[in-house]
């Protein structure tokens, strides 16, 4: 089982793989590939290396440039996905302004060796570190070589003549474009919630939903109602429609929200940990006249939703 921890508590000696890598598409994979493959060549040498994924959290320019970065996976849902890819354990650095004012000398030392005893070190070609970003890549091999520390540097990954990048997944998101957020991911995208409870307004329209809970700093595609995927625990896919964002018609006054509808069956889900996979954009936001009109509209919308999900599942 992979470990989320702190420097402080990491296992060493360390092969890193070092980056942000939020959403692990397949250049960060190429990174965390090396690290891996440095862990493996020094077990032959008999020297143990963990296999480790280092990044930061919060992300730099939160701290630094006050932007708001959400992520396309959390600390929890990264372990997931780095687990089959060799990794023994995610090391989260807290970013802070002490350790932006650090030199690129500074934090090999204190950092990379200090608390990690790293033996080997992977970045993509574009990494920087230390303050200002003064240390590039020619100096973190340089800095590595002083010390017995190899450094391995990845080229960056080009898909249709563009980088490969996390920007251009959120990009995507932002405009619904599910099908091109899961080819740039080679995964489909999700998100967590807690079913909380709600006002009850879905199931005085007939139409009752699960309220979830969602982690403010997940970064969520454009509001809409969706086709989607609902999973419990027990990892079992349930179709369902999926309103995410304000509700005009019933609470205009109310903050966005994320509501899943199961089609075809009613579960009590309160305090459950749901799992939900967007499929499809189906329709924005939408003033009705009245609710018996909005009524009609959720159930156009949960017919193609089940017609979609049907498709999907078949074939």
């Amino acid at each position: 089982m992979i470990h989320l921890r702190a420097p402080q508590q990491a296992e060493t000696p360390t092969a890193i793989a070092l980056g942000s890598f939020d959403g692990v598409h397949a250049g960060h994979r190429r990174v965390i590939a090396a690290a891996v493959a440095a862990a493996t060549a020094a077990a032959a040498r008999g020297q143990a290396l963990v296999p480790t994924v280092l990044s930061f959290w919060p992300h730099p320019r939160e701290v630094l440039a006050g932007e708001a970065r959400l992520r396309l996976d959390l600390p929890q849902e990264k372990l997931e996905l780095l687990e089959p890819l060799g990794i023994q354990q995610l090391v989260l650095v807290r970013f802070d302004l002490a350790l932006a004012a650090l030199s690129p000398e500074q934090f090999v030392t204190e950092v990379l060796q200090g608390q990690l005893r790293a033996g080997a070190i992977a970045v993509g070609e574009n990494f920087h570190f230390g303050v200002n970003r003064s240390g590039g890549p020619a100096d973190l091999q340089r800095l590595g070589a002083a010390v017995g520390m190899a450094v391995t540097l990845v080229p960056l990954l080009a898909d249709q003549g563009q980088r490969l990048s996390s920007s251009r997944i959120r990009a995507a998101l932002a405009k619904a474009e599910l099908g091109e957020v899961q080819r740039l991911l080679q995964r489909p995208y999700r998100f967590s919630g807690l079913v909380v409870r709600g006002r009850g307004l879905g199931r005085g329209l007939g139409w009752p939903t699960a309220n979830l809970q969602v982690d403010g700093r997940k970064c969520l595609p454009k509001e809409g109602v969706y086709a989607a995927w609902v999973r419990r625990a027990d990892g079992q896919p349930l179709a369902a429609v999926m309103n995410l964002g304000r509700q005009p018609t019933v609470d205009p006054e109310a903050p966005s929200a994320v509501e899943v509808h199961l089609l075809g069956v009613e579960l009590q889900l309160e305090g459950e940990q749901l799992r939900v996979e967007p499929v499809r954009w189906l329709r924005g936001q939408q003033t009705f006249a009245s609710l018996q009109e909005l009524s009609g509209q959720i159930s156009r919308d949960a017919a193609e939703a089940a017609e979609l999900l049907a498709a999907q599942a078949a074939g």
